[in-house]
């Protein structure tokens, strides 16, 4: 199997880079949130992620716009979908792009069958 590269650098590579020298390799979207720097919210989450390396714990979220750091490679991010925590395995080829995108907010709808009273059709009974 092919190991996973971003602009011909490993992850490996990628996370031993700072995150302000970073913002020379991804694209211009993430380099303008990098210019603007990090939330408070954000720098905590980057914190749980060191923290879980260590530990093995997996993380709760509710921040789907947060992209992914090569940090953050190899742990597991339960991401809020608005109903509940959906866990996002966090692979090499997932660098970069935001955690929303891997917890989906909208199931596909499933008709069944038609229940009672649901036409006009289905309410006429036949007197007899």
């Amino acid at each position: 199997m092919e190991e996973f590269k971003f602009k011909s650098k490993s992850v490996e590579d990628l996370s031993k880079i700072p995150v302000d020298q970073l913002a020379s390799v991804v694209n211009s979207s993430l380099r303008r949130r990098m210019k603007r720097g990090f939330t408070d919210q954000q720098k905590k989450l980057i914190e749980k992620v060191e923290k879980a390396k260590k530990n093995g714990k997996p993380i709760k979220t509710h921040l789907r716009e947060m992209f992914i750091l090569p940090s953050f490679v190899g742990i597991t991010i339960n991401v809020h979908n608005g109903k509940e925590f959906v866990p996002v395995a966090i692979k090499p080829d997932m660098v970069f792009h935001r955690l929303g995108e891997f917890a989906i907010t909208v199931k596909q709808v499933r008709h069944g069958t038609p229940g009672l009273s649901a036409t006009r059709s289905s309410s006429f009974v036949p007197i007899k």
